[in-house]
């Protein structure tokens, strides 16, 4: 086979599959090819935009972008939505708002500008920029991965996207657990507080304990979609897995049962970041450090003013994407 024809064959192999290295890239060619060339092809699919690229280095992996073709796994709509239309709508007001609640300045119009048509904005920072265009790679992943079980890996993927402060420190790990203790200082009912997530050495465990419940999670319901949300997102946030990047992550993969199920995923509204911050504070604070013996959650009724707030965004959200809905 011609090797113009196989370098064409690219997208169509990697349609389906999780992020794959270079080597794996390899294994399923129908002919070999030099690790070169190969790495060339691969850089000209993501300059084109039909690849995307995650991570660097001997961690790189590739798989296909959300604008080749519709994300296989969802219906032809989101429940009633216009699946070409919301995903972009989705993919914008997604990046802002998660990066917003975390301190970037870059407004859903900057941000549109950014992903839609390659911009930079005067004034803003790199970082910023970068922040936006690593969550949108982000959930890239996330529609690539309704197909498939949620899986360490995956999370590790995300990580490397949507973290822009590429730390090579053996305590700041790029893409892996953490490996030192991280906490927090809060103000809760105007006292001050200082809390610790899980410690290191129970996090593989809790962690596969939350993906396995999520892999398991049966058909979300737009009735049950906020609850879901809210027991994923509490439970990721509580343990703390990363040493950075830790409430996009939580916001990411606590929305994957929701899309699985072809919902709109929950996005929570920067103008609600004071309040979301004060309820997961108090639910934590209240449930304390997570260990091997508590499990993700010790006491799930606890979740009740989170799984109310997470309904008020979700009818925001939908609110915003009304223009969206296709006629009965």
């Amino acid at each position: 086979m011609a090797n113009a024809k196989i370098k064409q064959l690219l997208p169509s192999l990697l349609r389906n599959k999780s992020p794959l290295s270079l080597g794996q890239i390899q294994g399923i060619l129908p002919e070999f090819i030099a690790e070169r060339t190969l790495r060339r092809w691969l850089g000209e699919l993501v300059t084109s935009g039909l690849l995307v690229k995650i991570g660097e280095k001997r961690g790189t992996k590739y798989t296909l972008s959300n604008k080749e073709t519709p994300i296989p796994g969802f219906a032809s709509n989101f429940n009633g939505y216009q699946q070409e239309a919301v995903l972009k709508g989705v993919r914008d007001l997604w990046s802002h708002t998660s990066t917003a609640i975390e301190g970037n300045t870059l407004s859903l119009k900057e941000t549109h500008c950014i992903l839609e048509e390659g911009l930079t904005i005067s004034g803003k920072s790199i970082s910023e920029h970068q922040e936006i265009i690593g969550h949108a790679k982000a959930i890239d992943l996330i529609y690539q991965a309704v197909n498939f079980p949620i899986s360490d890996n995956l999370c590790f993927d995300l990580h490397k996207a949507v973290q822009t402060e590429k730390v090579f420190d053996i305590d700041k790990p790029y893409g892996a657990w953490k490996v030192v203790i991280n906490g927090t200082y809060t103000v809760i009912d105007d006292k001050p507080m200082h809390f610790e997530y899980a410690h290191p050495r129970y996090v593989p465990l809790l962690m596969s304990q939350i993906i396995d419940a999520m892999n398991n999670e049966e058909i979300v319901t737009r009735q049950t979609a906020p609850k879901v949300f809210a027991k994923y997102h509490a439970a990721i946030a509580h343990v703390h897995p990363f040493w950075d990047g830790n409430g996009r992550i939580a916001r990411l993969l606590a929305n994957i049962p929701l899309l699985k199920s072809n919902l709109l995923p929950l996005l929570i509204p920067n103008a609600e970041r004071f309040l979301y911050k004060q309820i997961l504070g108090k639910y934590e604070l209240a449930v304390g450090s997570l260990t091997d013996r508590t499990g993700p959650w010790p006491n799930i009724a606890l979740l009740r003013e989170l799984e109310e707030f997470c309904e008020e965004c979700y009818l925001k959200n939908e609110e915003q994407f009304r223009d969206y809905k296709i006629s009965d």
